[in-house]
């Protein structure tokens, strides 16, 4: 499987311009082969503009099934449409979608972790569920950048048979160590493959950190992007994981009656 991370410059506030720049990057992506574009967090509006939010999120995310899944079907490609800020029922969700190489919606998932020291709390509303779904084959999960910090979500996605996770990210420069060590750290105790496409530039007052990378189970690095808007790709071969269970088996070796997960 070839995974292509998008890492975009996302305006704040400029969803009609992060639409059609979001497309042109996933064509790129497709162009070189890629089975699976991810693009990067909120990636419709930024992260976050505070000042009429909920005219700008996409309600019920039809603008975004609507567009990407009849652009994975064009392209046949599957997509993680990063997240995106949405509306239903009158609250506002960070929420992404999956569509596979058909253009089928396959799976959605809402933030569950909001970044409260930026006050996404303040203004979204948080998911109570967690995201398995399968591509090509292959089960993968997904979470969305503060997830990151919470082992224990990868680990129950894990348990459930995930096989490759997605992150999607707003991560601020500020913290990039921590975002390539979190990163790094949750494939190797997963003994998953794991693609995290961040965003960069500035929005606001932050700027955000790119390094957009994908990882083996080992927690080798298979590409890496830099600071600046860049398309990188990676190829991912699932028969590792098994040599590297064999080898290591910390899922036999799990004292779940321990620690109760």
């Amino acid at each position: 499987m070839r995974i292509a991370c998008a890492q975009m410059d996302v305006r704040l506030g400029d969803s009609v311009y992060n639409f059609a720049h979001a497309q042109e990057l996933v064509k790129k992506a497709a162009s070189q082969g890629a089975d699976v574009v991810l693009l990067p967090e909120t990636f419709n509006v930024g992260f976050f503009p505070r000042e009429g939010l909920g005219l700008l999120a996409d309600p019920e995310g039809l603008a975004v099934r609507k567009t990407f899944g009849a652009l994975a079907k064009e392209l046949h490609v599957n997509i993680i449409a990063g997240s995106a800020a949405t509306k239903r029922d009158g609250k506002i969700y960070n929420t992404a979608f999956v569509f596979d190489r058909e253009g089928a919606f396959v799976a959605a998932y809402d933030k569950t972790h909001l970044f409260t020291p930026m006050g996404e709390h303040e203004y979204f509303t948080p998911g109570d569920s967690l995201c398995t779904f399968t591509l090509d084959g292959v089960k993968c999960g997904l979470i969305t950048c503060y997830d990151l910090r919470f082992p224990e979500l990868t680990r129950s996605l894990v348990l459930q048979g995930a096989d490759l996770l997605f992150v999607p990210a707003e991560w601020p420069a500020v913290r990039v160590m921590h975002w390539q060590t979190l990163n790094r750290a949750r494939a190797i105790e997963n003994q998953i493959f794991l693609a995290c496409c961040n965003g960069c530039g500035t929005a606001g007052e932050t700027v955000y950190g790119g390094h957009s990378a994908v990882y083996d189970p080992w927690g080798e690095l298979l590409a890496e992007a830099g600071d600046r808007e860049e398309i990188i790709l990676a190829d991912c071969d699932f028969a590792v994981k098994e040599k590297i269970r064999e080898s290591i088996n910390v899922f036999r070796d799990r004292r779940p009656d321990l620690y109760k997960l």
